[in-house]
């Protein structure tokens, strides 16, 4: 196993990820393993089942109706969802609805390709990954986001997004054999961040330094011999912002997907010429 895709999370601006993968698979680009989290984990499960067409299938996806399907429940809705349950402003089963029809089997050996996902146990408060059995639950429980949607039960457990413990996990990548990896993300980490200066950005902050952190943990201790391609996503900015909160907007993703796509094919062809 030499080649590795790993996709990150962080919701809406995982359109980023599409623009990369069109890029990679332009260049001929194709892994022998696929680790997402969050909204990387829906993404990746796509590319595991069918590598040679997931850009495409995806860019359809995101710029269609299907995801915003998920998530389409009016103010009024939400609130008393939220006021009922509790816990969370969305019911995951339109969203389990898409992954069941959109998807090409219901089990990770339906899969082309193997895939590993990660999820948040509330329980053990840990991380636990899944590589076999049911997909689809699988990947609700890696991309259940707090607040948002509730959490998700597989085998007795109950998961939260996996953002909370591996936010762009290159570590299992490498652990499973992974020699060359290719890393997809939403373009928060080529933010750099800055101190606070208003209430909302207290949170957004202190979240970032925490999913950095592993990451920059996991890259310091990677072994001499892999090598880590960051795709890089074309959109740098400053700091985090309320865009990151918008997670039903749409108007930007054509546009992630165009300037990921530019900055990342641009990034490959510098190393195809190098």
């Amino acid at each position: 196993m030499e080649t590795a895709f790993v996709l990150g999370g962080g919701g809406a601006a995982g359109a980023h990820e599409i623009g990369m993968l069109r890029a990679l698979s332009e260049a001929g680009i194709r892994p022998d393993v696929v680790v997402g989290t969050s909204v990387g984990a829906i993404n990746g499960a796509f590319v595991a089942a069918d590598p040679a067409a997931a850009a495409q299938r995806l860019g359809e996806m995101w710029q269609g109706d299907a995801l915003g399907q998920a998530f389409s429940e009016n103010i009024w809705g939400r609130a008393v969802r939220l006021v009922r349950s509790g816990t969370h402003l969305h019911s995951i089963e339109p969203l389990r609805r898409l992954l069941a029809s959109e998807l090409p089997g219901d089990d990770f050996a339906d899969l082309e390709l193997p895939f590993h996902c990660v999820a948040a146990s509330i329980e053990r408060a840990s991380p636990r990954w899944f590589s076999s059995g049911p997909l689809v639950p699988a990947v609700l429980a890696s991309c259940a986001v707090p607040g948002l949607l509730p959490p998700v039960e597989v085998d007795g457990e109950h998961f939260f997004d996996g953002g909370l413990v591996h936010s762009i996990p290159v570590g299992r990548a490498v652990a499973l054999g992974a020699r060359t990896v290719y890393v997809l993300h939403v373009g928060r980490i080529e933010r750099p961040l800055t101190v606070p200066r208003r209430p909302w950005q207290v949170g957004l902050v202190a979240f970032e330094i925490a999913r950095r952190y592993r990451f920059h943990e996991e890259m310091a201790a990677l072994p001499g011999d892999v090598r880590v391609h960051v795709m890089p996503a074309g959109a740098v900015r400053n700091g985090p912002d309320l865009s990151q909160l918008r997670y039903r907007d749409k108007t930007k993703v054509g546009e992630s997907i165009e300037r990921a796509y530019a900055a990342s094919a641009s990034y490959l062809a510098g190393l195809a010429g190098s």
